[in-house]
């Protein structure tokens, strides 16, 4: 069954740490005001991207919905990030869109 989650498991801790590492360099951005939605959703993301890969790993019956959530926040992490043009932001959106699409297929 951990086999199932595998793909699925690093997408959401590859994303975490993108989030991370988005929010930490959008707070050295000059117009930080710009960022401030980026780096909400940021952090939310890394967040739920944590515990939906500790829930797959616990094997939890919840694993499901959670996984269908944390698409739903991925995607619109990654389509907010997708919006700068900011190296680390772009990263980020990439990384949010792929764990959304694991996410998915694992929620199905």
């Amino acid at each position: 069954m951990l086999d199932d989650y595998k793909k699925c498991i690093e997408a959401c801790y590859l994303c975490a740490a993108a989030c991370d590492n988005c929010a930490a360099s959008c707070l050295e951005e000059q117009n930080l005001e710009m960022m401030r939605d980026c780096i909400r959703m940021d952090m939310q993301c890394a967040n739920i991207c944590r515990l939906a890969a500790q829930f797959m790993a616990l094997k939890s019956e919840s694993a499901g919905e959670l996984c269908r959530l944390c698409a739903e926040v991925c995607q619109k992490c990654g389509d907010e990030c997708g919006k700068h043009q900011h190296d680390h932001c772009q990263a980020c959106a990439k990384a949010c869109h792929h764990c959304a699409e694991q996410c998915r297929k694992m929620a199905a």
